[in-house]
């Protein structure tokens, strides 16, 4: 039964990989990197470890603790976000800080070849960004997490767990949910969006960056951007 699962998912993977439409233009090269950065500072990666080294990492498509029970990230140790993303995220950590807070961290850039990966097993865009637009994980710009106590780092009830694709996770779901989880649910909303990210209504745990819509979409695992990234 394991055996017919893999086969089933490996299947998947390949049509994922060659049978959906893609961006024009992808940054898949250090050169085509380096170049974008070259043309505009702001355009370039940020290690968010070497940023804000208080925060919290939990990378879930570095394990096998995920939807797809597949360990996606190879090499994963760190993570990142486009440079005015990273420091938009600085100022939400320092406020977290000041609060008694940290953030944990379950994904911010995804390489665009996980994302056709993930739309192969849930063809829903509530959940999965459509590979033919690429997504804000794709473009740096994107960030999963949640807030934890520093005290003790035990995370704040959000109601869900992360990568919950049910209606409890959407923002305007309230029944059953108690004052704390609301409470927590909009903490950690007011927060983001006070510093220019945006909330997705189905996700509570997934903000964009206002400005993504102007980066192009990158493929580069997580081995290369090691070598890449300079910050």
């Amino acid at each position: 039964m394991f055996f017919k699962i893999k086969l089933i998912f490996i299947a998947l993977c390949c049509f994922a990989l060659n049978g959906f439409a893609q961006p024009a233009f992808i940054v898949n090269t250090k050169l085509q990197y380096d170049s974008s950065v070259m043309a505009d500072g702001k355009n370039a990666l940020v290690n968010l470890s070497k940023l804000i080294p208080t925060i919290i990492l939990d990378l879930k498509y570095g394990t096998t603790k995920n939807f797809t029970h597949k360990k996606l990230y190879k090499n994963a140790r760190t993570t990142y976000l486009r440079y005015d993303a990273a420091m938009a995220l600085l100022q939400i950590q320092q406020s977290l800080i000041s609060k008694g807070y940290t953030m944990k961290i379950f994904d911010a850039y995804r390489p665009y070849s996980v994302t056709k990966l993930m739309w192969a097993l849930i063809q829903d865009e509530r959940y999965v960004a459509n590979p033919k637009n690429g997504s804000g994980h794709n473009k740096g710009t994107s960030i999963d997490l949640t807030i934890v106590k520093l005290a003790n780092n035990e995370a704040l009830n959000m109601g869900t767990d992360f990568d919950n694709f049910t209606e409890m996770a959407h923002h305007s779901y309230t029944a059953n949910f108690d004052s704390t989880i609301r409470a927590n649910r909009n903490l950690l909303k007011e927060t983001m969006e006070k510093f220019g990210f945006k909330s997705l209504d189905t996700e509570w745990w997934h903000y964009s960056f206002l400005s993504s819509e102007k980066y192009d979409v990158i493929d580069l695992s997580f081995k290369k951007l090691k070598n890449i990234v300079k910050n």
